[in-house]
């Protein structure tokens, strides 16, 4: 029970310290929470793996008057996050858009996994067809077996 207690204010007291200043919010509380949906997407530059929603760093707090500016302005969430991506580049954006360099960079360690694997069974396939010796080899090691013996 204490456990749950104390997971509950920690909870509280982090969502009180990540919510920003009330000034800074927007009037309309439409805009707002499509303000914050775009911040959701939107990486710390600082932090790296939260997003500026999250964020207690002066940069993220930046960037969400920016978002914030950019929703009041009447511009759209894909101009926006085109927006920060110009400025920031694609990093910026915790989900980014499929390229082919995205495609290249996620399938690449894979695709060298697949020729690694395709690279070992032609080499095992050929080792294991080559184990029959001719007549000439043959007769070479029972000469050496021979001699061996003797």
């Amino acid at each position: 029970m204490r456990l749950r207690t104390l997971a509950a204010i920690a909870a509280g007291v982090l969502c009180i310290a990540a919510a920003s200043d009330p000034a800074d919010r927007l009037a309309d509380p439409a805009q707002e929470a499509r303000a914050r949906h775009i911040m959701q997407d939107v990486r710390c530059l600082v932090c790296q793996n939260e997003s500026i929603d999250d964020s207690e760093a002066e940069l993220a707090g930046d960037l969400r008057r920016t978002v914030r500016e950019q929703v009041s302005a009447g511009h759209s969430d894909a101009e926006i996050k085109h927006y920060l991506v110009d400025r920031y580049g694609e990093f910026i954006l915790l989900t980014p858009a499929f390229s082919w360099m995205n495609l290249l960079l996620w399938g690449g360690p894979f695709a060298v996994v697949v020729l690694g694997a395709g690279l070992l069974v032609t080499r095992l396939r050929r080792r294991s067809g080559d184990t029959e010796l001719s007549a000439e080899e043959a007769e070479r090691v029972r000469r050496l077996s021979e001699t061996d013996a003797a």
